[in-house]
């Protein structure tokens, strides 16, 4: 039996998404066999080239007839205007960003070889506020990383033309994202599949009728992440059951975890056969041996599937109401008999099949620590499952994904470091646990050094007092280059409310002394919290402000705080002061939920201001301005005055 596993587009350009290569290790260790590919990478690559450059003028041009010049948007009209030098560059500037041709790095610094379209605006807004921008970021010597940043920007541009000009579902990082998520209907990614496919779709049959032909499934497997990979999902079933009808085709992923616990449309499985639920060892094996004979159907584990009942009989678990009638319905087949496989038994992930030289590395902002998600080859590993911390309230703390938390050993590890390795010829490691627990880091970091194992690694962590200098310094040693963890609110009273277990004091000494190590550091930020106030906004923009002229993290990421139907906020929104909208019946997809917050912040007002603020800090600009600078609008004009985050960091250093 050969399972045939896919990642759907898009994800990362830069590196594979780990779901398929974590099961076919898995599955490779269980006997079967087991072969990977990523149609996410292949059809941008497809679509960047100068043949499909020629089809995509044809739209474009067909589209956009009936508008004069002067009417286009910015990156239509360059496209146009440019496009035999888009055309002759487009192959080169993609060699160059696959790490090929490093020498074409000179010509497009000169700024005369790729064509310039909007995206190459932000560095002349950056220089109109502070000077050059590139000469300050690059130097002289920095010739490559300065071209891998322009390539990005002509990259960008392209990316662009094709969502506005050709598939208005095409992204470079997510694809028919708004189709999916949290879509109480299957309505409109159903009818969007019953429509002629569009220019980027076909690219995506062409490449998985080539897979079925080189790999001859007995079944296939798709991983579905995000929102926006629904879409490429359900088309590489579509294709499937088109040439195979018979073969069987099984969805699981983050985006089915989170978004599909109450799935009731039963059009959904004109498309695929099994759905499962969390981690996808257990369910995938079991319905492997369900296929092989040596298990009945009343085994599956977490897994719809459709169901005809002619006499309206229910066996099981049903997650529809049509049993009655006769009509298919959904089926939901729980099974806690069977046990998840523990992390010391899934083995190391599996690379081959996939194409490593192929992929991108993007600089897609001049900043060092946030360039490290799209820049470089990383090798992903789960140290632990779950978190280890599961309190904080915005968080799905309900589900598997965080609630079970199993971890591996350091020494079994290290060995999959040293297979990985192995197998891909590369020593960049990003550990994607949801909270790195801190006990099993400190072991895995003495046991690289005591190991001699040299590698680079990254990964999420929480900025809690564990993390002392000296043991930053061990992780330094060990090969962290950087961390990522969530300051949310900057508020104590808020972080209190949503039990994350620090304050602002304990993150600015943790995240310094990581900095102090040589750790880059990168925070995650929330605004819109429930009862979080428009004064609480504008101080917790002042203590971001204090904390990166301080030097205690170099990068950060605002988002609009979301209530979710499987944290505990959205489970009991009474206790933080909310009231949760009416929900539509749920046929598809349930994640995020509307509520009213009675304090009645215009957090959209505030927000395009903290992003502009943290879009100048992260890039030196603009820490002496005052609060109200950032806001067009009438805001709390003042922040907190006093220096707090000094105060914290002469603490950390008296106490050393």
């Amino acid at each position: 039996m050969t399972v045939l596993l896919m990642t759907p587009p898009m994800t990362q350009l830069n590196t594979p998404y780990p779901a398929t290569a974590y099961l076919t290790g898995f599955l490779r260790s269980q006997g079967y066999e087991a072969v990977q590919r990523d149609p996410a990478i292949e059809l941008f690559l497809e679509m960047m080239t100068a043949p499909a450059l020629e089809i995509i003028r044809q739209h474009v041009e067909q589209n956009f007839e009936h508008l004069e010049d002067s009417e286009l948007p910015a990156a239509i009209f360059t496209f146009l205007t440019e496009f035999d030098r888009y055309q002759l560059t487009v192959e080169s500037a993609i060699r160059f960003l696959q790490g090929k041709d490093p020498s074409l790095a000179m010509r497009i610094n000169s700024r005369r070889f790729l064509p310039e379209g909007p995206a190459f605006d932000a560095i002349a807004q950056m220089e109109a506020v502070s000077g050059d921008v590139l000469q300050a970021a690059f130097g002289n010597l920095g010739v490559q990383d300065k071209a891998k940043y322009l390539a990005t920007l002509f990259i960008n541009d392209l990316s662009t033309v094709i969502t506005q000009g050709v598939d208005p579902y095409f992204e470079v990082s997510r694809y028919g994202e708004q189709l999916a998520a949290a879509n109480p209907s299957f309505d409109n990614l159903y009818d969007t599949l019953m429509d002629e496919p569009s220019f980027s779709s076909e690219i995506l049959e062409q490449l998985v009728e080539l897979y079925l032909e080189e790999t001859q499934p007995s079944v296939v497997a798709l991983t579905v992440p995000f929102p926006g990979n629904m879409l490429g999902a359900l088309r590489i079933a579509q294709t499937c059951k088109a040439i195979n009808p018979d073969i069987p085709i099984i969805m699981g992923g983050g985006f089915i975890n989170t978004e599909l616990r109450a799935l009731k449309d039963p059009r959904v499985f004109e498309f695929v056969d099994f759905i499962c639920l969390d981690d996808g060892e257990r369910p995938l094996i079991t319905l492997l041996e369900y296929f092989e004979g040596k298990r009945g159907i009343d085994d599956l584990v977490r897994t719809y599937f459709l169901v005809q009942d002619s006499d309206g009989n229910d066996s099981g678990n049903s997650s529809g109401n049509n049993s009655d009638s006769g009509e298919p319905y959904v089926h939901f087949n729980e099974n806690n008999e069977l046990q998840d496989i523990p992390q010391t038994e899934v083995g190391a992930p599996v690379y081959d099949g996939l194409p490593l030289d192929e992929y991108l590395s993007l600089c897609e902002m001049l900043n060092p620590m946030h360039r490290i998600w799209s820049d470089g080859r990383w090798n992903k590993l789960t140290i632990a499952h779950g978190c280890y911390w599961r309190k904080c309230s915005f968080c799905d703390v309900s589900l598997d994904y965080i609630d079970r938390f199993d971890a591996a050993g350091a020494d079994a590890l290290v060995d999959r470091i040293e297979a990985l390795i192995e197998e891909t010829g590369e020593t960049g490691f990003h550990f994607v646990d949801e909270a790195l627990p801190p006990k099993l880091l400190f072991q895995l970091a003495k046991r690289l050094i005591e190991r001699n194992v040299i590698i680079s690694w990254w990964g999420n962590i929480r900025f809690e007092r564990t993390f002392s200098q000296a043991r930053c310094q061990l992780l330094a040693d060990s090969g962290c280059i950087a961390v990522s963890g969530g300051l949310e609110v900057a508020s104590d009273r808020l972080l209190k409310l949503m039990k994350k277990g620090v304050s602002v004091e304990r993150v600015a000494q943790v995240t310094k002394a990581f900095s102090d190590a040589g750790i880059l550091v990168h925070a995650y930020l929330m605004y819109g919290f429930p009862t979080q106030t428009e004064q609480e906004t504008v101080d917790s923009l002042e203590m971001v402000r204090q904390l990166m002229k301080h030097g205690c993290f170099q990068s950060a990421y605002w988002h609009r705080f979301v209530a979710t139907v499987h944290s505990p906020i959205g489970i009991s929104p009474e206790q933080f002061g909310i009231t949760l909208a009416e929900r539509p019946e749920i046929l598809f997809a349930e994640n995020d939920v509307d509520f009213t917050d009675p304090t009645g912040t215009d957090h959209e007002m505030l927000g395009e201001g903290l992003r502009k603020a943290l879009y100048n800090y992260m890039h030196g600009i603009g820490f002496d301005q005052p609060m109200s600078f950032w806001f067009n609008q009438k805001v709390a004009r003042t922040g907190m005055k006093k220096d707090l985050i000094s105060k914290a960091i002469d603490d950390l250093i008296a106490s050393q």
